[in-house]
């Protein structure tokens, strides 16, 4: 009865590490450990079929032996193998001798690599996940006759349990791969479709501009909205191409020192035009010896820009804009601040996801993609700083990153 209560709390305790999202690897050193009060063994093997189910690969061992001759990497044929009759039974088979048996199929390789290691008797156990053979896990001991007497179901809870491992591990390494491969594909399209729009932009740029000959009146402004339209989709596929970039590893910071109080100056005169185009008022408060900081201008002004230009977006004709920057002990906290409609609070938590708008509407109706806040914020984490954003409905919103010192 004792016996058997260990044996369900160790595992209970696999099953636990299995749903605390361990990978496959932490979860099978652990059982290695924790098995040994229930289980003999001086060795434990973890293989998986590979190529249509024609070959087993060793993907995992722990061994008390001083070589191991079967590691990680070794691989068999299992057509014609002693362990397809095992696969096929779907039952373990326990070895209790692995010289006599070894003397009675000379030519089994594995037999006589795994005796070579010192192994005397072996319990194979095959791993069944969602329905389907998918490897097997091999307890291996120096002792003759040590699995005489085992309980075979319990080796089968343990390879039921492990091989539940495997399809979460299997299901999870899927997704990062279908997740690769939507980011790849996004990218490429992005990338093949910013060309010829930027083509058509700026042919349609010359007639606007009168370079290609003086333009009758009535095609002036069909044109104007041709320019203006192949604007907004550069700005898109500049967001796609950023998140392809961001999602794939690819952000790459060109980091420089840099004197915050003049570059922010500086980002406060370019976007005061964009702010005055809707007769809103955009000031700077900022100290005039910054702490000079490590970073990417051309990132972080897409940030500031960002911003900015959401901060116009949503607040009225005649209103005030602040861009601030305030000295922490370890960073410089830059602020854009705005009399806007501001954001419920239910709606604050997906301001920085993708594709995460409110319902708060532009006060001139302008157009977003979802995407600025998301980008931003994967900008400012790769600096090594925060962005967050404080705000209340009909209060307007404060929007604060942090960018860390050069030297703390």
């Amino acid at each position: 009865m004792a016996n058997r209560e260990k044996e369900l709390k160790t595992l209970l305790e696999i099953t636990g590490q299995i749903n605390a999202g361990k990978t496959l690897d932490e979860v099978l050193d652990d059982a290695y450990h924790s098995l040994r009060e229930i289980i003999p063994y001086q060795r434990i093997g973890f293989s998986l079929l590979e190529e249509n189910d024609s070959v087993l690969r060793a993907y995992w061992v722990r061994s008390e032996a001083s070589v191991i001759k079967i590691g990680k990497g070794y691989s068999a044929e299992m057509r014609g193998s002693s362990l397809e009759k095992v696969l096929r039974s779907g039952s373990p088979r326990i070895l209790n001798d692995l010289k006599a048996y070894l003397r009675d199929h000379p030519r089994s390789k594995s037999t006589k690599d795994i005796v070579e290691e010192g192994m005397l008797s072996s319990l194979t156990c095959p791993l069944i996940a969602s329905g389907k053979s998918v490897g097997f896990l091999f307890f291996s001991s120096m002792r003759i006759n040590e699995y005489k007497n085992a309980h075979v179901e319990l080796f089968q809870e343990i390879a039921g349990q492990l091989a539940l491992t495997l399809e979460k591990s299997r299901l999870y390494q899927e997704a990062i791969r279908l997740n690769d491969l939507k980011n790849k594909f996004l990218g490429i399209a992005a990338h093949d479709l910013r060309s010829p729009i930027a083509v058509i932009k700026g042919y349609v740029d010359l007639f606007k501009d009168g370079i290609l000959g003086e333009m009758p009146e009535a095609q002036k402004e069909p044109t104007r909205a041709i320019s203006q339209h192949c604007d907004k989709m550069l700005a898109l596929i500049d967001d796609l191409l950023d998140v392809s970039a961001i999602e794939s590893g690819r952000l790459d910071l060109r980091k420089k020192e840099i004197d915050l109080t003049a570059y922010l100056e500086e980002s406060c005169r370019n976007n005061a035009l964009v702010a005055r185009a809707k007769s809103i008022e955009l000031n700077a408060e900022i100290p005039s010896h910054l702490p000079r900081v490590l970073m990417d201008p051309d990132r972080i002004d897409q940030v500031i820009n960002n911003l900015v230009a959401n901060a116009v977006k949503f607040s009225n004709a005649g209103s005030r804009i602040i861009l601030r920057a305030v000295p922490l002990s370890q960073a410089v906290a830059i602020s854009v601040i705005d009399q806007g409609q501001g954001i419920p609070q239910s709606e604050i938590p997906k301001m920085f996801q993708y594709f995460g708008k409110t319902d708060v509407a532009p006060t001139a109706g302008e157009k977003s993609t979802g995407l600025g806040l998301a980008i931003a914020k994967k900008i400012v984490e790769a600096h090594g700083g925060k962005i967050g954003v404080e705000s209340q409905a009909g209060r307007g919103s404060t929007f604060t990153f942090t960018l860390p010192l050069t030297h703390s």
